[in-house]
């Protein structure tokens, strides 16, 4: 057991704290491992009524999960079980998505890429003014995962497609709008809610605080939102937006063309096929996605310009969207070469 992760019983709630605040409470392997553990236990254990996972510290739930580490491994030469850690986060979402208890996420501050796998797919996902979600992964070559395959192409008017591509963020309005969050609070009701959440059931603790924020930014360009992602490929969404007087569409269209070319478009076809599939059919088809592209180099080029030398300067291979070729990509859709993700 490490200190990265926190385990209490409070009253009949089972209380979980992502414990590394310098590090936005990003997810290591471990913290992963445990909390699959706990909660296995919590499931079977009568005196626990529900359980509430929060961030240390004001300003992150969690950032995402610790993928420098993964970086490293790769430029050590280390290359046997890069995936492991993803195949315990995709195993760990998928037992939050089907928890016989209530799972109460409390959002305050950032929440993005892993963050987003530990909450969303809880029966409660509470967000305070504080809050930013994003899942920014094709800005590094990666893809929007844990669970994105699932819940980006069920939010409305294609608003998940648009996140999905350009990493675009969210603040508390618009993550409620979308079906991000359940509800919305004020960060000072965080010490009732979880006072209240220790004695009395989910729905109480939260009928008295929850708030109806003002429309969100992105919630105005719903509609434009829809227009242009509802398009059948990337370069008719391209297309689309860059035909629109908007700034806000012109933006999109300039963010997507900056990111990685290949994440781009496996983002897409990702959008596509999740709409149509159960759950666990998703996350086996994000193990997929994630044992290619742990054999390519957008992703490790992506954490190098981003998160290791910060210049922000990614040199994508392929450069352009014309240049990915179809074959290529179809093959990060096929069998892993250690087998699909073990989910019935």
């Amino acid at each position: 057991m490490t200190d990265h992760i926190l385990f209490e019983q409070k009253g009949h709630a089972g209380f979980i704290t992502l414990n590394r605040p310098k590090a936005l409470n990003a997810l290591n392997h471990a913290m992963v491992t445990e909390m699959a553990q706990q909660l296995q236990r919590w499931a079977g254990d009568p005196a626990i009524a529900h359980v509430v996972i929060k961030g240390a510290g004001d300003k992150a739930f969690c950032a995402g999960g610790d993928i420098r580490s993964i970086y490293d491994a790769r430029q050590a030469g280390e290359t046997d079980g890069l995936s492991s850690f993803f195949r315990d986060e995709y195993l760990l979402n998928a037992q939050i998505k089907a928890y016989p208890k209530p799972f109460v996420a409390l959002i305050n501050g950032i929440v993005m890429g892993g963050g987003v796998g530990v909450s969303v797919h809880g029966s409660h996902r509470i967000g305070t003014e504080k809050m930013t979600f994003a899942m920014p992964e094709t800005g590094i070559g990666f893809f929007p995962d844990v669970g994105g395959t699932y819940f980006l192409p069920r939010m409305p008017k294609q608003t998940g497609v648009y996140c999905a591509l350009s990493a675009g963020r969210m603040k508390q309005a618009d993550a409620l709008a979308t079906g991000i969050l359940t509800h919305a609070v004020s960060e000072q009701s965080l010490g009732k809610i979880e006072a209240a959440l220790r004695q009395g059931s989910v729905d109480e603790a939260l009928e008295a605080v929850a708030v109806l924020p003002e429309e969100g930014s992105m919630t105005v360009q719903a509609d434009l939102i829809e227009r242009c992602f509802s398009k059948p490929d990337v370069f008719s969404v391209l297309e689309a937006l860059e035909s629109e007087q908007s700034d806000f569409a012109q933006k999109a269209a300039e963010t997507i063309r900056q990111k990685s070319p290949t994440s781009v478009l496996l983002a897409f076809e990702q959008m596509k096929r999740g709409q149509s599939l159960a759950f666990n059919e998703c996350m086996k088809l994000e193990y997929r996605i994630v044992s290619g592209i742990l054999k390519g180099d957008d992703f490790f080029e992506g954490v190098r310009a981003v998160i290791v030398d910060k210049d922000h300067a990614p040199s994508w291979r392929p450069d352009t969207l014309e240049k990915v070729d179809s074959g290529a990509l179809a093959s990060y859709f096929e069998a892993p070469d250690d087998g699909d993700l073990p989910l019935s």
